[in-house]
């Protein structure tokens, strides 16, 4: 089944590599793939945009699921994800009280969502001032679902500071912060790939340091101090790997639904195991291609238009949420 999941992946990054509002054959994206000859339009068109549009949308996929993995392992709640500590709030925050709230100092075309290093910058920096409120409560606190409270309880404060914002926020600026929660894949060129890199592998490689423990944790926290495993210690390497995962994705994408809640369910659905190892590789390889294949639908082939990810992404995810919701059977073993 990996091997059939892998290639499933593959063959949609080759479809997505030639899927845009220009047409390109797949014969023609592998030649441009190689070729030395850098002034042709569809050189520009393969190397400036559709490459690090593709590698944008596995990273995502890949965050957004080990994320939701990671929060229904520690919380034991199958509808738990990727944005239950608040950290998308946070960025989102960040985003407003630039777009919003100075936006009269600036001029309008610095806002463009996605193009500017403000609104990314922004974005981090409010995803990373609300993951260290939630690893300082995580050390004093000891019960997990009070975190688990806390988070939504912040997510929704800050939600509603958002809202104050937007109810005395210029009309242009509105818009563009609107078409920012959208979310979309198609901001993040070459130059901005590194820095999205180095935040997403740093927060891929503690959660493969968390993997092990992880199997204790899911049978329940006493019995994973038990076999040894600082809880405390668990708990501030996976809410930090969850927000820089997270905290990335969303800072350079928008927030992007339901692909953290529903990836794990699915992969734990195809594997029918619960070991955490063989989940996290599941959990990459259909969060990579469901990502994939919300962009190529994003593109809308064939019609030259593009459609907001976040909504492609919040249609695919919804079925299995409801699946989730009216499943009688226990989700975890």
């Amino acid at each position: 089944m990996p091997l059939m999941l892998v290639a499933i992946s593959i063959i949609l990054f080759a479809v997505d590599l030639t899927t845009g509002t220009a047409g390109i054959s797949f014969s023609d994206a592998l030649k441009l793939l190689f070729s030395p000859d850098r002034t042709t339009p569809a050189w520009m068109t393969m190397h400036m945009f559709r490459i690090p549009r593709v590698i944008t949308a596995v990273v995502a996929g890949i965050a957004l699921s080990v994320s939701g993995l990671q929060m229904q392992t520690i919380f034991r709640n199958p509808l738990a994800g990727p944005y239950v500590l608040g950290i998308s709030s946070g960025a989102g925050l960040g985003v407003a009280l630039v777009v919003l709230g100075f936006s009269s100092f600036f001029s309008y075309n610095i806002f463009s969502p996605g193009n500017s290093w403000l609104l990314i910058l922004a974005a981090w920096a409010g995803a990373g001032i609300v993951m260290f409120v939630i690893l300082i409560l995580s050390i004093r606190i000891k019960d997990v679902m009070t975190i688990l409270i806390l988070g939504i309880m912040t997510g929704s404060g800050i939600s509603a500071v958002i809202s104050i914002l937007q109810y005395f926020s210029q009309e242009s600026a509105l818009k563009a912060f609107v078409i920012w929660t959208m979310g979309s894949l198609t901001n993040v060129g070459n130059e901005q790939i590194p820095f999205l890199l180095a935040g997403f592998i740093p927060g891929l490689v503690l959660a493969v340091v968390v993997l092990k423990p992880s199997n204790a944790v899911m049978l329940g926290e006493n019995y994973a101090r038990t076999m040894g495993v600082n809880i405390k210690v668990y708990r501030v390497l996976v809410f930090a790997s969850t927000s820089l995962l997270t905290g990335t994705v969303t800072a350079f994408c928008g927030p992007l639904g339901f692909v953290g809640i529903a990836v794990p369910h699915l992969a734990r659905m195809i594997s029918r195991t619960s070991k955490s190892n063989i989940l996290f590789i599941y959990s990459i390889l259909i969060g990579t291609s469901v990502m994939l294949l919300s962009d190529i639908i994003t593109m809308l082939p064939g019609a030259g238009l593009i459609l907001p990810v976040n909504a492609v992404t919040s249609l695919l995810g919804i079925p299995v949420v409801l699946w989730i919701v009216f499943r009688r059977k226990r989700i975890f073993t």
